[in-house]
């Protein structure tokens, strides 16, 4: 099955396809991007590239589960988890238009299942990925890293069932 993770955001979006099987074959990943987003402060505008890039993404992969990052807000920072759930509304629409089945990761499980650390650091992230998918270098820039290991992290966590995530 092909499995979708995305990180979802308004100015950088990063998605990542990869190949599971539910039997003893690692997940491998069959490519990793990301989308930006136009230079604007017209949020619908920002949305509405989102959509249709991510419309076209998920016509090439055709996956048959989309995973992606569960919001988490600071405190400090209270305004940027309202504005990510517009992102997570589009991408969730996006899926749900085509049937696909939808999940989410909190940012700790993703973290936990790559690297055994639920507070792992981005460059930990960055340095799992790379090695768990045989890459040269390491993706570039993060917001690839971190798709690509919430799509692993749903693939490492058995995730992959008919009856949705947990």
């Amino acid at each position: 099955m092909k499995l979708m993770g995305i990180d979802p955001g308004l100015n950088i979006t990063g998605y990542a396809c990869v190949e599971c099987d539910q039997g003893s074959e690692p997940p491998r990943l069959l490519e990793a991007g990301v989308i930006r987003m136009p230079k604007t402060t017209d949020l619908p505008v920002r949305l509405g590239h989102l959509f249709e890039e991510l419309e076209s993404l998920l016509s090439e992969f055709s996956p048959g589960r989309l995973v992606v990052e569960s919001i988490f807000s600071h405190k400090r920072f209270q305004g940027s988890g309202l504005l990510m759930g517009h992102a997570r509304g589009v991408i969730l629409l996006a899926a749900q238009r085509r049937g696909i089945p939808t999940g989410e990761l909190a940012p700790a499980e993703v973290k936990k299942a790559l690297t055994g650390n639920g507070r792992a650091t981005k460059s930990q992230i960055q340095q799992a990925v790379m090695s768990q998918c045989g890459l040269a270098e390491i993706p570039s820039p993060p917001d690839v890293a971190d798709a690509i290991a919430i799509a692993l992290g749903a693939a490492h966590r058995g995730h992959l069932d008919d009856h949705g995530l947990e």
